[in-house]
């Protein structure tokens, strides 16, 4: 299944609301299932993103669903992109003309 990572930065009132910042992850969570998305993994970074997700979904459509109503909700703001893992990028290149 494709796998797509999220960096997430918090806007202000994100990062005005914290503490609620629990909650908010599992209705993620909620909301990715209602979108066929599934939230794989979710890291608190440092460097240019304060958080990065990883999910899986049949396919692009699904991704780009979930990040519009994510950030729609108004704490954070999204970048998608594509990640393929190790054995698939393996195989893109084995197959290179």
């Amino acid at each position: 299944m494709p796998t797509f990572m999220l960096s997430l930065n918090w806007t202000e009132q994100g990062v005005r609301n914290i503490k609620d910042s629990p909650k908010r992850v599992k209705a993620a969570r909620d909301l990715a299932k209602k979108v066929d998305v599934e939230l794989k993994q979710l890291y608190l970074t440092t460097g240019d993103s304060d958080l990065v997700a990883f999910v899986e979904t049949p396919n692009g459509d699904n991704v780009a669903k979930f990040a519009l109503a994510l950030s729609a909700l108004g704490n954070v703001r999204t970048r998608t992109a594509r990640a393929w893992p190790e054995a698939e990028y393996l195989k893109l290149i084995s197959e290179l003309p």
